[in-house]
């Protein structure tokens, strides 16, 4: 089903998911707004302002030589003008038009922030291709290859386009104006721009000697305490609005305001940080891409309490030491995150070039600032960020100041508040499973439905593999195919999704799961790893139950999935079983077993894959009408890949009831 998010019905949906505080807070936003546009603030004269959350000496000189090359690499291809967003090339970033979306060749229109609708993208573009840019992430990378070579046109270049863009983009008109989550990370990038620039002649006349500077500086924080993300929406973007706020006040404190901006905004970062994070230390929006993200971003806030000597609850170092045990225990062999809910790329702070690795990253900079244990994986790689985080934030204290914080003395791999499961196996086999609740809050935005699915990979290479996002806005039939059911390995009854969408963020009915069984015992050792789910995203109709078992066998390395679908059984239910392969997978299906084969370091690799007899299977690759056999490598790119589909039916007797599929992998010789 098709949903306008902007259309009247997709509001009565929404409204419905709101509690009374929530829809009271939204009602005095609207006044507000209604009261600015006649009555914009002003900005406070500001004399004697001084930046002084500088880099420790010695910082840029301990960043590896590999991680700064692959820096100025990417900063020369920014000086040159290219970049690429979201899968579109762009070769006009000496001079960008900060209005204009390439990929639709729109421009977005002029006018009051809060009149602009940015959800229609035929009156506006792609507004994830207008936003990026203006995160000014890539000027960051520009103001570490400044820093790192002192090469002064990195540095003037930074300048040039800040100055453009505060005179394209006054406050509260226009659409960088518009959503919280953008004021943010762009604030979070002038502090890490101005530091990096320090150095550099002319940074001062740039931000605290330059009136208009201090004026954007102002306005934004000035959004951000008026116009915080509330309720139902307070996920990842009421992390990055008080990430910025906060690291803003402690940077850029020049304001009369600045103290009182800078409290609210780490109660509210203290606050959210919690309520966003299982006590497992899993993201509670069951989405990795966003794990990353607010784990990057509660990092770099308390770098900015550190480096301006503000005390921050020690709530806040627990979470973010907790969020950085749960990454390192759910990374493959090749460091690779589950691929799970929905991924945008999003990123709160940008110094790297390309090629370094995002969760390298991150756990190396855990490693720094509270300590690797000793069942974390090896991380190899080089970055940037990390030195220039670890110089700022001081390390997680050892000698019992720090709250209690039992940190895992084994690797885990069930998390039950999350309801994530990861078997391991021989030959860096790799197995998560699904059985938990469907996303976070009453909206569950970034959740998909996918209950009960399994995503494997060998030695790091997608074989069972979910799907990915694409897309968020403009192309409904994609974002609805991306988050289906159908779009992930696990079961289909009657045609329809186990939740029920509202909206592109919206879900009206949640299935909801549970696990029965998880014993992770380690299968590498010849053992079986055993998991068991359910969920009731079908009850809605006859009572029907979707139930799930896994094994992982060490001694066969063979998978074995069996689905069953219990209740009431009255008129034969329609089934659908896919599985999606990743896109380096190739497959030979007859009747019902696939020949899985791919290569990895120059070896070839392969895998039977028997599927269940009772029903038909077909391959499908790369369809559009409807979309199907597609897997996204990131937000805006997607490829066609193979999905296997079984058809049939299932009713109450055992033949028709269980659905087994078995996955052996093969070692060197096997026939």
């Amino acid at each position: 089903m098709t949903v306008n998010s902007g259309s009247p019905g997709w509001y009565l949906r929404r409204l419905s998911r709101m509690g009374p505080r929530e829809v009271g807070g939204r009602a005095a936003d609207a006044v507000r707004r209604r009261r600015w546009r006649s009555e914009p603030p002003n900005c406070p004269s500001v004399t004697g302002a001084r930046f002084t959350a500088v880099l420790p000496a010695g910082t840029i000189a301990a960043i590896p030589s590999d991680a700064a090359k692959r820096l100025v690499a990417e900063a020369d291809r920014l000086m040159d003008g290219h970049a690429e967003f979201f899968g579109v090339a762009r070769h006009d970033l000496t001079d960008p038009d900060w209005w204009s979306d390439p990929k639709t060749g729109r421009r977005a229109p002029w006018g009051y922030a809060f009149d602009v609708p940015y959800r229609n993208e035929d009156a506006v573009g792609d507004i994830k291709q207008i936003w990026e840019p203006s995160r000014h992430q890539y000027l960051t990378q520009l103001a570490a290859a400044y820093a790192i070579t002192g090469n002064e046109r990195y540095a003037e270049r930074v300048a040039e386009h800040l100055r453009s863009w505060w005179t394209a983009n006054p406050p509260l008109r226009g659409v960088h104006w518009i959503s919280g989550i953008e004021l943010g990370i762009r604030l979070l990038s002038w502090v890490w721009i101005r530091r990096l620039l320090d150095g550099w002649p002319g940074a001062a006349g740039l931000f605290e000697g330059n009136p208009v500077a201090l004026n954007q500086i102002w306005h934004h924080q000035r959004w951000l305490a008026a116009f915080p993300s509330r309720g139902s929406s307070a996920n990842n973007h009421v992390v990055a609005e008080a990430a910025g706020q906060f690291a803003a006040a402690c940077a850029f404190g020049w304001f009369p305001s600045s103290a009182r901006w800078g409290a609210e905004a780490l109660r509210s970062l203290e606050r959210h940080l919690r309520s966003n994070t299982f006590p497992s230390g899993l993201n509670r929006e069951l989405a990795t891409e966003y794990h990353g993200l607010v784990l990057e971003l509660g990092l770099a806030a308390v770098a900015e309490a550190d480096a301006a000597d503000v005390p921050v609850p020690a709530t806040v170092r627990l979470v973010l030491l907790r969020m950085t045990d749960a990454l390192a225990a759910v990374v493959d062999n090749r460091l690779r995150p589950p691929r799970q809910g929905d991924a945008d790329d999003g990123h709160g702070l940008v110094v790297d070039g390309a090629g370094t690795d995002r969760w390298a990253s991150l756990l190396a900079t855990g490693d720094a600032v509270f300590g690797r244990l000793a069942w974390w994986p090896e991380v190899t790689g080089t970055d940037v960020r990390t030195p220039l985080l670890a110089a700022l934030i001081r390390p997680y204290p050892k000698d019992g100041t720090a709250p209690a914080a039992t940190r895992p003395a084994s690797r885990p791999g069930h998390f039950a508040d999350a309801g994530m499961t990861i078997l391991r196996g021989p030959a860096e086999i790799w197995c998560r499973c699904d059985g938990g609740p469907h996303g976070f809050l009453s909206i569950a935005a970034h959740a998909h439905a996918d209950a009960l699915s399994v995503e494997v990979r060998h030695d790091g290479v997608d074989v069972l593999a979910d799907p990915g996002t694409f897309c968020y806005h403009g192309q409904p039939e994609w974002r609805q195919y991306f988050r289906s059911t159908l779009g992930h390995n696990t079961l289909q009854l009657d045609g329809d999704d186990q939740s029920v969408s509202g909206g592109p963020f919206l879900w009206t009915r949640q299935a909801r799961s549970r696990v029965l069984v998880a014993d992770t015992s380690d299968a590498s050792d010849g053992g079986t790893a055993h998991w068991c789910a359910e969920h009731d995203g079908y009850r809605r109709t006859d009572g029907a139950v979707h139930r799930r078992r896994v094994e992982l066998t060490g001694a066969s390395q063979e998978l074995r999935v069996v689905d069953e679908v219990r209740g009431r059984h009255g008129p034969r239910r329609a089934v659908r079983l896919a599985f999606h392969l990743g896109p380096a997978i190739a497959a030979d299906l007859t009747d019902d077993r696939a020949v899985l084969t791919w290569t990895r370091d120059g070896e070839d690799r392969s895998a039977v894959l028997d599927l269940p007899g009772q029903l038909s299977w077909r391959s499908h690759r790369g369809e559009t009408d409807p979309p199907l056999g597609w897997y996204s490598p990131g937000f805006g790119r997607k490829e066609p890949a193979t999905t296997l589909v079984g058809t049939g039916f299932a009713d109450g007797s055992a033949p028709l009831r269980e659905f087994t599929t078995v996955l052996r992998f093969r070692g060197p010789g096997d026939e």
